[in-house]
C-alpha cells in the first residue's frame, strides 16, 4: 500500500484491484469509509501489469476528510489506457492528465468515467468494481452467417 497526505487532507492509496469488490471484511470497510466516515472521493482503476513486480491491476482510491462532494463518488476507468513498453504497461503524461482532469472536472465521460451517488453505492452494497458504475461494453458488428458459409465453402472447394 502505497500512499501520499497532501496538506489539505487528501490521501491516495494504491491497492490491488480486488480490494474493489471483495465482501466480508472488505465490504464492512468500504460501508464503513462511505457511510460513516464519508472520507471516499473517487476510485480510478489503473491497468494490469503497470508495476514491476505484479501483473495485477491496481487502483487508487482517492480519500479526503473534508470532502466538497460529499453526496458522490467518482469512478474512473483507466485500465484500457496505456501503452505497452518491454513487458509491462505504462501511462505516459497524456494519460496521467486525463485522469487527473477528469477528477477535476468530476463529469461523467462515456466509457471512461462516472459520477455515482451514495444512494447508488449503497444499493450495490458499497461495491466499488468501477464495471459496476463505468459503462464500457462495445457492441460488437453483426456477424454476416451467409458470408461465413459462403466463405467455408469455398474453403472446401479448394481443399478438394
Amino acid at each position: 500500500m502505497i500512499y501520499q497526505m497532501a496538506d489539505n487532507g487528501t490521501m491516495a492509496v494504491v491497492l490491488p484491484h480486488g480490494v474493489l469488490f471483495r465482501g466480508a471484511a472488505e465490504g464492512a470497510i468500504h460501508e464503513y469509509i462511505i457511510k460513516e466516515q464519508n472520507y471516499l472521493d473517487a476510485v480510478i482503476g489503473l491497468p494490469a501489469n503497470l508495476f514491476y513486480g505484479t501483473s495485477i491491476p491496481a487502483c487508487i482510491l482517492v480519500m479526503k476528510k473534508c470532502r466538497v462532494n460529499d453526496d458522490n463518488i467518482l469512478f474512473i476507468d483507466a485500465s484500457q489506457h496505456f501503452e505497452k513498453v518491454g513487458n509491462h504497461n505504462t501511462q505516459t503524461d497524456a494519460h496521467v492528465e486525463k485522469i487527473i482532469e477528469t477528477y477535476q472536472q468530476r463529469e461523467a465521460v462515456d466509457k471512461y468515467a462516472y459520477v455515482a451517488t451514495l444512494d447508488e453505492l449503497k444499493e450495490n452494497d458499497y461495491n466499488l468494481n468501477i464495471p459496476r458504475y463505468v459503462d464500457t461494453f462495445e457492441e460488437e458488428e453483426p456477424v454476416d452467417i451467409e458470408q461465413i458459409v459462403k466463405g467455408l465453402k469455398a474453403v472446401g472447394e479448394d481443399i478438394k
